[in-house]
């Protein structure tokens, strides 16, 4: 016929990888078993992806278990979290990078379990992130586990006679959420039947498009089949959601923005209401708009005994640049050396995004003891800049390529009175040798975090007691 319409042509989204490398072993076999449900749900995700144009925008999350391989089968931005931890993860690039459509995809024995306190805390903040909660009532991966989700007298290997109220109960995540007032969307669906995926498929397009729109937080809870671990074939699988699952957690609409009244406006403050709620008052700082030095990109490295303040150092710096227009990162090292040890942190201070907080090879070397000389001289870049307090470092010096100057940093705190503000007069000290800060960025800095008049006037005149070392003849590089 001369008016037929062309036969539609059905492929793979083209968000799906058509090669699955990353994964190992076959390249066109995803991992998942026969009957599974992440292989549908992974379908119907690509599907709206490609729908909605936002491929080269969107990152996907996916933590530990059945989800782990998504990242060789989505042609999209993909990040692999710790276990639990995808919230926390999707909410620092979503912050950071907000025009990103970012999606998490998580398995029950992972987001109800180990990340309960990440999702309950995401869907308070109202997160502009959307969720995808796989619920097969078992740890599918590692064995078939009972599960924050497994139903009671529900077989598995840590419950083989059946899962009692000693175990507790199912834990019901949309109900959960929904007595919060800051998520956007919360609905729960299922992979019973053609009726109830369509059903899901709709939802899961609804839960991204809101992201798209700019709302809040969206979660979309599947009860999907996993044969495998509940011994079942496929068709019966299906059909045990409907008799035994959906019964316990019911399908429905828990929480709709859409909706008069289902979630709280924003507020939206003025700067100047921040700055004042911050303690930002006296002094102004610098606009975020005003040109940064190009040439000063600094990757610092600020090392010492716990308790001599150095983090504190390397967060005052990150606080200042960020006053003064900087990109900043400020990554502690915690753990048993913060008492006695040699604790450190990692700072850059950049012109443009920071891609990464560590910091291998530091252009700048803050040393405040000599162990923490002796273990990150070698590293510092050729021709990077070393300030080592010389009250307390004794060992030799071989370095001939890079700039080095002894600061008696502990011998001037202690002229002040207080040896602990030895980690300000290195502050004084490398900001006078660059020229990297203005004082506004650094006052407003210190108003904020040091408490009370007198500590913060003590701290203040350490770091002019450390510049005033460098302006005058007391001054030697080594």
């Amino acid at each position: 016929m001369a008016n037929a319409l062309p036969a539609p042509v059905y492929s793979r989204p083209r968000s799906f990888s058509e090669r699955f490398d990353r994964k190992g072993g076959d390249p066109f076999s995803t991992h998942y078993c026969p009957g599974c449900g992440h292989g549908v749900v992974s379908h119907m995700i690509a599907e709206a992806i490609d729908d909605f144009g936002i491929q080269d925008r969107t990152i996907l999350i996916s933590p530990v278990g059945c989800a782990v391989f998504s990242y060789a089968y989505f042609d999209v931005g993909n990040v692999v979290a710790a276990h639990g931890r995808a919230p926390a993860v999707a909410t620092g690039i979503k912050r950071a990078r907000p025009e990103s459509i970012v999606l998490c995809y998580q398995g029950d024995g992972d987001l109800a379990a180990i990340g309960c306190s990440e999702i309950l805390h995401a869907a308070n903040r109202g997160e502009r992130i959307s969720v995808i909660f796989i619920n097969n009532a078992v740890y599918g991966m590692t064995g078939g586990q009972m599960a924050p989700t497994t139903l009671l007298a529900q077989r598995t290997t840590t419950t083989p006679q059946g899962r009692t109220s000693v175990e507790g109960f199912p834990l019901r995540v949309c109900e959960l959420l929904s007595t919060l007032e800051a998520p956007a969307y919360i609905e729960r669906v299922a992979l019973a039947d053609n009726r109830t995926t369509m059903k899901a498929r709709r939802a899961i397009r609804k839960a991204i498009q809101n992201q798209i729109e700019g709302k809040g937080f969206s979660l979309v809870e599947v009860l999907s089949p996993c044969p495998t671990q509940w011994e079942l074939a496929p068709v019966d699988a299906c059909r045990w959601i409907q008799s035994a699952m959906m019964p316990i957690f019911p399908l429905g609409v828990y929480r709709d923005a859409e909706r008069p009244g289902a979630a709280l406006p924003r507020v939206s403050y003025p700067s100047e209401e921040i700055l004042r709620v911050l303690g930002i008052t006296e002094e102004k700082a610098p606009s975020p708009q005003r040109e940064v030095r190009s040439d000063l990109n600094p990757r610092i490295i600020v090392s010492g005994f716990g308790g001599q303040g150095g983090l504190f150092l390397g967060e005052i710096l990150a606080e200042s640049a960020m006053h003064q227009g900087y990109q900043v990162s400020w990554l502690p090292s915690y753990g048993p050396e913060m008492r006695g040890g040699t604790a450190h942190c990692h700072v850059i201070l950049s012109r443009d995004e920071v891609d990464s907080p560590l910091v291998e090879h530091p252009t700048v070397l803050l040393a405040l003891n000599e162990p923490s000389l002796n273990r990150f001289v070698a590293k510092i870049a050729a021709g990077g800049l070393l300030i080592y307090d010389s009250s307390l470092v004794t060992m030799p010096l071989s370095r001939k390529d890079i700039e080095i100057i002894a600061l008696p940093a502990t011998a001037i705190a202690d002229s002040l009175g207080d040896t602990k503000v030895a980690n300000m007069v290195f502050l004084g000290a490398y900001l006078a040798r660059t020229g990297l800060l203005e004082k506004s960025a650094i006052l407003a800095a210190l108003r904020r975090m040091v408490p009370g008049e007198s500590l913060f006037a003590l701290n203040l005149k350490a770091v002019e007691a450390g510049a005033e070392f460098i302006r005058t003849a007391e001054f030697c590089p080594v």
